[in-house]
C-alpha cells in the first residue's frame, strides 16, 4: 500500500471538455473539497473518490458521480486508487463541459485517465502501519524517557498525574520494537504498559 503527503494536480482536454484532476491526503480531502467548488462555480461536475483505513484497520471507499451517469465517474477515480495499491488518500475531478457529449464508456475512460495522471504526478510513499502504545513513567525516570522520545522524533502526548506521566505513541512495529528494547531496563523501577500493538504482543514474556 503506499499513500501521499500532499496534493498534487493536472489537466486534461477531451473533446472540448476540460478535466482538472487532484490527488491529496484524505485528511485534506474535505478542505481541498470544499475549496475546489468555491473556485470553480461553473464547473459542470466535481467528482471524487476516496480510500482510507478506519480504526478497525478497515478500509472505507466513498465516491461521488456528482450528476454524471450512475457509475460513469467517481467509481472509475475509486478503481485508479485500487489500481495504484493507495490508502488515506483522495482524487477529485473538476470537469468542465464543452459542448460535446462523451457517453459512459467515455466519461469511464475520461475521468479513470483524468484521476491516473494525477496519480503519476504524485510521489507514492510506502505505507507503514502504526498503532497507538501507551506505557506509565515514574517522576524519577521522565528525563530518561523524554530524552529517547525526542531523540527518536516519536512526539509521544503526555498525561501527567501526581505519581508520573503515561506516554501515548503513534508506532510502526519496528518503532515499537525499539521502544521496548529500551523499556526492558526500567520496568523494575516502576514503568508500566497500559496498552501495547496486538502484533507486537508476541514480543512479551509477560506484560
Amino acid at each position: 500500500m503506499y499513500f501521499v503527503k500532499e496534493c498534487y494536480s493536472h489537466e486534461q482536454d477531451i473533446k472540448k471538455s476540460n478535466f482538472a484532476s487532484y490527488i491529496c491526503p484524505f485528511s485534506e480531502f474535505e478542505e481541498l473539497k470544499s475549496r475546489l467548488k468555491d473556485e470553480n462555480p461553473k464547473a459542470a461536475h466535481i467528482v471524487w473518490a476516496y480510500r482510507y483505513y478506519n480504526k478497525y484497520f478497515q478500509i472505507v471507499e466513498n465516491s461521488s458521480d456528482d450528476g454524471e451517469p450512475k457509475g460513469s465517474s467517481g467509481p472509475p477515480c475509486l478503481d485508479a486508487l485500487r489500481g495504484a495499491n493507495l490508502i488515506d488518500t483522495a482524487v477529485i475531478v473538476v470537469r468542465y463541459f464543452g459542448g460535446v457529449k462523451l457517453g459512459v464508456g467515455g466519461l469511464v475512460r475520461a475521468y479513470g485517465s483524468s484521476a491516473n495522471l494525477a496519480i503519476n504526478k504524485a510521489q507514492l510513499i510506502k505505507y507503514v502501519s502504526r498503532n497507538i502504545a501507551s506505557l506509565f513513567v515514574p517522576f524519577s525516570l521522565l528525563s530518561r524517557f523524554d530524552y529517547y522520545d525526542d531523540k527518536n522524533g516519536l512526539n509521544a502526548d503526555k498525561s501527567y498525574s501526581q505519581s508520573g506521566c503515561v506516554y501515548e505513541f503513534n508506532l510502526s512495529l519496528d518503532e515499537f520494537a525499539n521502544l521496548h528494547k529500551f523499556v526492558l531496563g526500567y520496568e523494575m523501577a516502576g514503568v508500566e504498559y497500559y496498552a501495547v500493538p496486538l502484533e507486537a504482543k508476541n514480543l512479551f514474556i509477560k506484560i
